[in-house]
């Protein structure tokens, strides 16, 4: 390196701050509860409100600091729009950030636009992505039928074979894209091991970790570049909102957010209230949701008329080791299991079922259930959903935090009159 570039180098004086934020004040050396308590909370200087308001406005005055901020290029760490940034977004993704101790957050209108514009800021033109059979069926939808028409391509693979994927692998292939946990068969992906094949190869890895949140899993802590979320499960906890996260180092982050601006994906003020106020009692709800469903996972392995559960808590899940070191004891709240009979009494004992609604989505204080082949993998063909497990019988259940005495009180009458002869569904 030359003199005067060396000079040059040594006179650039900015460097990128964690944020941006609305207040000075770090919560890291703190546990998740009192994070998601008290972390990107704001209160208001003017009124003294206990709590962060709503700012519902479209814009903001200019100023002297926000004209610089625009010519510098700085315009995310200025009040200018509310769709580049407004203080009930600050307050939320301040929040996100220190639940995954990242540097920087984003929030989303939907969890689907949170991963749509992660990808496209991330690839190139010509860049091929390596990512899971196994993955959201609205994510696998994006990546096979969208990614070719910005001249991107993929290659699917198991989540859980290192080999499978090392192989995968091509000259132009720029992100290894998987889940943390993968619906509804609740396989894991080892991530030091991902992070090891991206280091190897120089690829980013970006991880979806909707189903067991920053609360099981910090990601970010094994060394991913980027993970997403679907804000609209755990995080809000309250099946009241569509959202969606990507948290990571400020770099990256600021590389997304002109893609969320061109796709026009951002966060609404009153969303973002939702969700900070949610999030205030994430932990608390998190640590329910695991521990009512370990017991359930049991008692259904224990039932003569349940087939298999798949549950990473479980003695029985194929990697149960991989979850006792990587979620060391936090194993979600998301439990699959298969029931004698096939689909016909799979629909039976939903039928019966008093405290689980049978929906979609997953992640609400109130236990949510339903069959993957209709509903999260039915733009699979059948051949496909055979191809990754998904089996005649086969239910998904997120585990609310209702008393797990009434939860499996439920079950086991509803499992009772599934099997009896005069039972009409």
């Amino acid at each position: 390196m030359n003199d005067k570039k060396d000079i040059w180098l040594n006179d650039l004086k900015r460097k990128r701050e964690k944020g941006p934020t609305l207040q000075p004040e770090s919560h890291a050396e703190f546990k998740d509860s009192t994070k998601s308590v008290h972390a990107g909370q704001y209160n208001d200087p003017n009124t003294n409100a206990l709590g962060t308001p709503i700012y519902q406005c479209s814009t903001f005055y200019l100023n002297e600091s926000s004209y610089k901020a625009i010519e510098e290029g700085r315009g995310r760490d200025e009040m200018i729009y509310s769709r580049y940034g407004n203080p009930s977004q600050w307050s939320v993704q301040e929040k996100l950030s220190s639940l995954e101790n990242a540097e920087s957050s984003i929030v989303f209108a939907s969890g689907m636009a949170a991963i749509s514009s992660t990808l496209l800021a991330i690839l190139d033109k010509g860049s091929h992505v390596v990512s899971s059979r196994d993955i959201y069926g609205g994510t696998y939808n994006f990546l096979y039928e969208d990614l070719y028409r910005y001249g991107m391509s993929v290659t699917f693979t198991s989540p859980t074979d290192m080999g499978a994927i090392e192989a995968a692998i091509q000259d132009d292939t720029k992100v290894l894209y998987f889940e943390a946990l993968t619906n509804p068969l609740l396989k894991i992906t080892p991530l030091e091991d991902l992070v090891a094949l991206g280091k190897k190869y120089n690829l980013r890895v970006i991880i979806d970790n909707t189903f067991l949140t920053p609360y099981n899993v910090k990601a970010l802590d094994l060394g991913v570049d980027l993970v997403v979320n679907s804000a609209t499960k755990y995080l809000n906890g309250h099946s009241d909102l569509i959202g969606g996260t990507v948290s990571g180092s400020r770099k990256l982050i600021d590389r997304i957010w002109p893609q969320m601006l061109k796709n026009g994906g951002s966060m609404d003020p009153h969303a973002c209230f939702l969700l900070e106020r949610s999030l205030k009692t994430f932990a608390l709800r998190m640590r329910t949701h695991n521990e009512n469903a370990l017991q359930l996972a049991n008692y259904l392995e224990s039932h003569g008329k349940i087939k298999r559960v798949y549950y990473p808590g479980l003695a029985s899940h194929g990697q149960h080791g991989l979850a006792k070191s990587q979620m060391k004891g936090r194993y979600s709240g998301m439990i699959s299991f298969e029931i004698e009979g096939g689909n016909e009494n799979a629909h039976c004992l939903l039928s019966h079922l008093k405290l689980p609604k049978e929906a979609t989505s997953l992640g609400g204080v109130e236990s949510l259930i339903s069959l993957p082949y209709n509903t999260s993998q039915a733009s699979l063909t059948k051949e496909q959903q055979k191809a990754i497990g998904i089996n005649e019988g086969l239910i998904r259940l997120s585990v609310g935090i209702e008393d797990i005495e009434d939860l499996i009180a439920d079950f086991e009458q509803a499992i009772n009159n599934v099997f009896k002869k005069q039972t009409v569904c």
